[in-house]
């Protein structure tokens, strides 16, 4: 005797897997903000290096954007206003899979 294969209307998709997709901060190129300041501010806020700090500021800089965190949701709403609140421009994402 064997047991056939049950068919699904819809996939069951694992809820936690799809919950716990990072998120990401991403801080966008200004016409404003000196190099220096930006620098400051990732240091001061995510206490990252200075060499960390610069790097990611080169690219905000030359690439237009950077990732600056990952984390949850709320995590990268906190950082997104805290960003906004130092005067720098940021928006958060999902991040890809």
């Amino acid at each position: 005797m064997s047991i056939s294969p049950v068919e699904l209307d819809e996939p069951i998709i694992d809820e936690a897997l799809h919950l716990a997709t990072p998120w990401i901060t991403l801080v966008w190129n200004d016409p404003v903000n000196l190099m220096s300041y930006v620098t400051y501010v990732f240091q001061s806020y995510f206490g990252y290096s200075k060499s960390k700090a610069e790097k990611l500021m080169m690219q905000v800089h030359e690439d237009g954007k950077s990732v600056v965190s990952t984390g949850s949701r709320e995590e990268m709403e906190r950082d997104v206003q805290a960003m906004h609140e130092y005067g720098l421009w940021a928006t958060m994402a999902k991040a890809d899979a």
